[in-house]
């Protein structure tokens, strides 16, 4: 093939390529135009539709305005005619209280000519009663011969002598009424100090028991020749009695104290077993000591128990001793501990000085401790106990006062007496008494139990009070009054009683009945 031809072939593959290329872009051109001609048909379509959407929302919100405008206007409408209404009752109320008004102004003026009328009728009256006054004043002058200034003299004289007495009758009653209302203070102090304050009391007697394992043991404590019983009486002074009273020995003496070693020593000797001289020494020496740590122990309570504090040791140790005192069967540790809770309890009420009336009250029989030994009253020793420890002149004074050897100068020292007076008389305290106070409680009852109509009587509160149980078909409400009366007088003119005594009539009716 010749260069020609194939140059030919080459121009007419170009040609026909160049020919595609052009019919594939016009090709192209054309479907492009096809496709960007639908998009638009479809915006416009679109748009359109959006138009149509936005104005049917624009005339939805516009009649929703309408709407809500229309009840906006509705709802003040009513208020408005509310407010109106509110407005017309307001303005009736007004133009009535306005009538009102008027009409008590005319009232007033009225009135205010009455007043003015009738002042002028009084200043007439006063006039007349001064020209009246003047000339009956004249006419006593002459009468009397007495100047108006000499006759006011004299009225004014008569008037203070009459006030004078007056004054006296009036200070004279007070001072009555303060006395029975300190008087009635008093008791409702000591009341309450004795209600707050209820110490044990005990009756000590002058012998002591101690049981024995077997009735062998009585012969060891004899011991050969009585030896042993010899040696132990001795060293305690105390009498061993020995009879037939089976597994048992009696201790007889009148110092707790010494009685207290010598039960104490029999003990530990039985314990023990070894009962011969020697060993009754040595146990006796033990028992001294163990009694002596006892004492301390219980004097150290007591300061517990009363809140005192600052005591010399000595003097705890004769606090402690107290424990194996007695006065009148009555133990003189639980009373002083006693009278020491009621004179704070009773200095309190009234604003004294609880810690002197406390200290006091604790140490008030101190010498109590010691007046076996020495010569003298419990109070002088006592006094010279409390000056020896350098006790203050306060609580001294209360202790030497207690039973009236001096002049009591103080609140205190007057708690102190009244404290011990009623740890003393406290029903049941002291042998001397119970039988009295029981007696008392008796009588109560015997007096209650003499009236018609009472089914049973009771005496309690320690015979602060007698409560009468009365037959109700018996003693009516009225009686009841009546019988509380005459039981009270009656009480008063037949017994002699501190304080004061409660008369409690009870009438009560019952209907009982049972369900089945």
């Amino acid at each position: 093939m010749s260069g020609n031809e194939i140059l030919i072939i080459v121009a007419t593959f170009l040609v026909s390529f160049a020919i595609g290329i052009v019919s594939g872009v016009a090709f192209r051109k054309k479907i492009a135009e096809s496709k960007i001609e639908s998009a638009e048909n479809e915006a416009k379509r679109v748009l359109e539709n959006a138009n149509i959407e936005a104005e049917n929302k624009r005339k939805e919100e516009i009649f929703k305005a309408k709407e809500e405008i229309l009840k906006a206007r509705n709802e003040l409408d009513q208020e408005i005619k509310e407010r109106r209404g509110e407005i017309g009752l307001q303005e009736k109320r007004m133009i009535q209280k306005e009538e009102n008004l008027e009409r008590r102004g005319a009232t007033f003026e009225k009135r205010e000519k009455e007043l003015e009328s009738k002042h002028q009728e009084i200043e007439a009256q006063k006039s007349l009663l001064e020209e009246t006054i003047n000339k009956q004043m004249t006419e006593l002058q002459r009468i009397s011969g007495l100047s108006r200034e000499e006759a006011k003299k004299q009225l004014l004289s008569e008037l203070e002598k009459q006030i004078t007495d007056e004054k006296a009758a009036l200070i004279k009653e007070l001072d009555a009424k303060a006395k029975e209302d300190a008087i009635k203070n008093a008791r409702e102090i000591v009341s309450s100090a004795i209600q707050k304050c209820a110490a044990d009391h005990t009756s000590e007697t002058t012998v002591s028991v101690v049981a024995l394992p077997n009735d062998d043991m009585k012969g060891r404590i004899i011991g050969r020749e009585g030896r042993n019983i010899k040696a132990l009486e001795t060293l305690t002074g105390i009498d061993l009695i020995i009879d037939d009273t089976p597994e048992a020995v009696i201790l007889s003496g009148f110092d707790p104290l010494r009685r207290e070693v010598a039960k104490i020593a029999l003990e530990k000797l039985i314990d023990d077993g070894r009962i011969h001289p020697a060993k009754i020494e040595e146990m006796v020496e033990k028992a001294k000591e163990e009694v002596e740590s006892y004492i301390k122990s219980e004097g150290e309570r007591a300061m517990l128990e009363t809140g005192v504090n600052g005591l010399n040791q000595d003097l705890v140790r004769l606090i402690g001793k107290l424990k194996y005192r007695t006065s009148y069967g009555q133990n003189v540790l639980n009373h002083s501990i006693e009278v020491s809770n009621l004179a704070r309890i009773m200095a309190e009420e009234i604003g004294a000085d609880a810690k002197v009336a406390r200290r006091a009250g604790l140490l008030h029989d101190i010498g109590k401790a010691l007046d076996h030994d020495m010569e003298g009253t419990h109070v002088q020793i006592g006094v010279d106990v409390l000056k020896k420890y350098k006790e203050s002149e306060a609580v001294i004074h209360a202790v030497q006062a207690h039973h009236n050897d001096v002049e009591p100068k103080t609140i205190e020292a007057i708690l102190v007496q009244a404290a011990d007076a009623i740890s003393a008389s406290r029903p049941g305290a002291r042998r001397e008494t119970l039988e009295t106070y029981i007696k008392r409680l008796e009588s109560l009852e015997a007096i209650a139990d003499s009236f018609e109509g009472v089914e049973k009587s009771f005496a309690i509160q320690a015979g602060r009070e007698i409560r009468l149980i009365v037959k109700p078909e018996k003693v009516s409400d009225s009686q009841m009054v009546i019988m509380a009366r005459d039981v009270a007088k009656q009480i008063e003119d037949q017994m002699e009683y501190p304080g004061q005594i409660k008369v409690n009539v009870v009438r009560e009716t019952r209907a009982i009945e049972y369900a089945k």
